[in-house]
């Protein structure tokens, strides 16, 4: 396996072993959604969505309804999200999403560690077009036939369904998220994670060397406060 593929698996492990800043960017997920659709999860997918991401990093049932009411108050922290799109090193297409109470140092910061790092940070819309917004689900396998839920699930907006192992990954598009989440609870389906994600259309084949460059950029951009998810079209396999 290359390193990029090694980096994947570290990257995850290392994102989630810093709990305290787990619990802080589901607190602003949570803040986000409440913004945008109310404070019922019943009614609002995104804090459906958030809600889940707390408990897949072990947040305390507490913690969350705590960040639901600290969102509902009168005083609660106006945060807002912005996207940033630019080039890692080796024309490495890179797309950060970030929620922030502070624009201008956002911006100033993610412009720094993009030229430190070798990297340069564009203009709207420069690579965006190189990805596809979608939702992806994992559910346990279990029983289940792959080819009956599919059809199953083709009018929630199923775009494609893979099994992996001991469970079924769910691919939908951005727009049918809400549609594919409540379909799979009314189905009693545990999911066991869900994400919206940036895939890219095409993926670079770099070198080692060139894969480490890339590496600790992103790296450097996972320890900003504000960065909440980043995406890239470089070859993980």
């Amino acid at each position: 396996m290359g390193r990029a593929f090694e980096y994947r698996k570290e990257r995850k492990m290392k994102r989630w072993a810093n709990m305290a800043k787990v619990f802080t960017k589901v607190g602003r997920e949570i803040a986000i959604a409440v913004k945008e659709g109310g404070a019922d999860p019943e009614y609002n997918p995104r804090l459906r969505l958030a809600i889940q991401n707390g408990k897949t990093a072990n947040m305390p049932k507490a913690n969350i309804e705590n960040a639901i009411k600290r969102a509902t108050a009168k005083d609660a922290e106006n945060y807002d999200e912005v996207l940033f799109e630019g080039y890692a090193p080796h024309g490495v297409a890179l797309i950060v999403e970030a929620t922030t109470d502070n624009n201008n140092r956002t911006v100033a910061n993610v412009r720094h560690i993009f030229s430190k790092y070798g990297g340069s940070l564009g203009t709207s819309g420069s690579v965006e077009y190189m990805f596809t917004r979608m939702g992806v689900f994992k559910i346990n396998a279990g029983d289940l036939d792959p080819e009956e839920l599919e059809l199953d699930l083709i009018d929630a907006g199923l775009e494609e369904l893979k099994s992996e192992e001991d469970e079924i990954v769910i691919y939908t598009a951005f727009e049918s998220f809400g549609d594919m989440q409540k379909a799979l609870e009314e189905r009693k389906l545990a999911v066991n994670s869900s994400e919206l994600v940036r895939l890219p259309s095409h993926t670079k084949d770099l070198s080692d060397e060139q894969v480490e460059d890339v590496i600790k950029l992103i790296e450097k951009m996972e320890e900003d406060d504000d960065v909440g998810n980043i995406f890239h079209n470089m070859n993980e396999g």
